[in-house]
């Protein structure tokens, strides 16, 4: 069963505001006729008090000289001057009793006979207006039994102080039945004209204050395993406490993203370590069988007997050994010996061994050096970094591509910048993409990058790579050797 506290704020919010314009425009329309029926009841109260006064007196006379004609002319007055709307506030019958309770007149006479015991069929006024009931009140009295469909006024007729009588007027309820259900309708009408107009306008404002949450909720649903940059989030930052908390939230998550780079990097970093130990030891325990081989191929060449089918098979087996030679000492990389700093004359020997390779896809490299004087690091070691940046750039850019190499150094580190416009690296590839055969391009040997992180790695520095579709950035960051200055 779906409670409310599970609907979304997208619909809670507008539905609360329905409601609360629902109770509101309801309880303006129970005060408003509340308020009508009560001041029905006050005009009829002043009116009826009003007229009773005026007849009770108006009937001593009559009374003391027994006149029953004057007394009945006099009750039927108030039914002559009540007409139209006024008629409403009118009496349903009037009503005088002798000192004995019984019947002297009234504007209903079959209804009524004169001299007649009272019969009105309501107990709480019979049993007020019995013989031997308390003392009459000296004043009008107003009489609303709850289970009657009338109310009374009460009046007594006096004399020099004497009572001589007493008026009885009835009033019927049925004015403020209709009057209420009037009112009713009106009301109702009124509510529903409201809530036509302010329930969309709080539907509309309701989605508008929820949108800021939604926003909200719908980021911190996507974050999952791989977490969204920030700046893709379209939340609102506002001063208010829902944009405070936007802000937090990107803060978090900004801090979160970087968390997750520098354990990606940590994690790359110890793999391709063990990696490391691993290529070396393997390579060490071959190169050491692979030694005694080519030398007894040599030694065999050198003084055993010159067969040419021996020969020929002997030099197969040579070429074989030497290439596992170079692929094993590809993956030994190790620091050589310190050679002379690094200067920008390397970079012109370096362009000028790559130009048949620049020539060959007709690339548009542009180098951009900007180094004064020599730079205190190995550049054999820098020559090679850069020497297989530039080559593995050359072979992602498509034809007539761009390639571009950026050198600088402030006074700690000497940075390698090379971007080129080809093929996109997919991000779940970058993770491995300095493991050893490791290669985005057919017939590559998976080496290349594998030696510049070695080498990067042993001279201390740090290698990242940024790549989207039409640029690819590979920026290596090497630490200056102080002892040369």
């Amino acid at each position: 069963m779906l409670h409310l506290k599970d609907v979304s704020l997208g619909y809670k919010i507008p539905l609360r505001i329905a409601a609360l314009v629902i109770v509101t425009a309801a309880m303006l329309a129970s005060v408003l006729v509340y308020r009508n029926i009560e001041s029905l009841r006050s005009d009829l109260s002043a009116n009826a008090s009003r007229i009773a006064r005026v007849v009770a007196d108006t009937l001593v006379e009559p009374l003391l000289h027994d006149d029953l004609w004057r007394a009945y002319e006099v009750i039927t007055i108030p039914f002559r001057s009540t007409t139209g709307k006024a008629g409403e506030l009118a009496a349903e019958y009037i009503l005088v009793l002798d000192i004995q309770n019984k019947v002297y007149v009234s504007s209903k006479p079959a209804r009524f006979p004169v001299l007649q015991p009272l019969d009105i069929g309501q107990p709480d006024i019979q049993r007020h207006l019995a013989v031997g009931s308390p003392p009459w009140p000296d004043e009008l009295q107003i009489i609303d039994p709850p289970a009657s469909q009338a109310i009374y006024l009460v009046t007594p007729i006096e004399a020099d102080g004497v009572r001589i009588g007493t008026l009885l007027m009835s009033y019927s309820k049925q004015p403020f039945s209709t009057r209420l259900r009037e009112l009713t309708r009106d009301a109702l009408i009124l509510t529903l004209l409201v809530l036509a107009a302010l329930l969309p306008l709080g539907g509309y404002w309701g989605k508008h204050m929820a949108a800021p949450l939604l926003q909200l909720s719908e980021a911190m649903h996507n974050v999952g395993q791989h977490l969204p940059e920030p700046a893709d989030l379209p939340l609102e930052e506002s001063s208010d406490e829902i944009g405070q908390l936007a802000k937090s939230f990107k803060i978090m998550l900004a801090e979160l993203k970087e968390k997750e780079q520098l354990q990606q990097q940590v994690i790359t970093s110890d793999r391709l370590a063990a990696l490391g130990r691993l290529t070396a030891g393997m390579a060490h325990e071959i190169n050491n069988p692979l030694g005694g081989m080519l030398n007894a191929i040599s030694t065999y060449k050198r003084h055993g007997e010159q067969d040419p089918l021996t020969l020929k098979t002997l030099s197969i087996l040579e070429r074989g050994l030497l290439q596992i030679k170079e692929t094993v000492a590809a993956l030994l990389v190790e620091a050589k010996a310190q050679t002379r700093p690094f200067d920008p004359n390397d970079v012109t020997d370096i362009c000028t061994l790559l130009q048949t390779e620049i020539e060959k896809k007709k690339i548009e490299f542009t180098p951009e050096v900007e180094l004064i004087d020599a730079a205190p690091i190995s550049s054999t070691l820098v020559r090679q970094v850069i020497i297989n940046l530039l080559l593995n750039a050359f072979h992602a850019t498509h034809l007539h591509g761009h390639v571009h190499l950026h050198l600088y150094r402030n006074s700690d580190h000497l940075y390698i910048d090379v971007s080129n416009d080809g093929a996109h690296i997919p991000q779940e590839k970058v993770s491995y993409l300095f493991e050893p055969f490791t290669s985005l391009r057919e017939g590559g040997s998976g080496l290349g990058l594998w030696v510049i992180y070695q080498i990067v790695q042993q001279l201390g520095g740090l290698i990242t790579v940024q790549s989207e579709p039409d640029h690819t950035q590979f920026t290596i960051q090497l630490p200056l050797e102080r002892h040369h200055e």
